[in-house]
């Protein structure tokens, strides 16, 4: 799988302009059992949140609190854009 970064005019990524830039990462990937409260709660008003979630879904990040979401969350994101894909080629065969 090959990486995408994409860059802006003045050659920034979307992780320049996170939240979380500078924050510990270890508040990102909590103990199993641990509350992701504080991490969501650092990426409610990111403007980059979208971008984030995205990154992840599609790079498959297991772990950790990315645009706001766990793992749990992003896993069923996942399996509702593969049932609206196949939904999608049933209905156009």
């Amino acid at each position: 799988m090959q990486l995408v970064v994409r860059f802006d005019e003045e050659g920034r990524s979307w992780q320049d302009e996170a939240n979380c830039l500078g924050v510990d990462p270890d508040l990102f990937f909590p103990e199993r059992g641990a509350s992701t409260r504080e991490a969501k709660e650092v990426c409610r008003g990111c403007v980059v949140r979208e971008a984030c979630l995205e990154y992840a879904l599609a790079n498959g990040e297991k772990f950790g609190i990315w645009g706001g979401m766990s793992e749990r969350e992003r896993r069923r994101i996942r399996r509702a854009r593969a049932l609206a894909r196949r939904a999608g080629t049933v209905a156009s065969a």
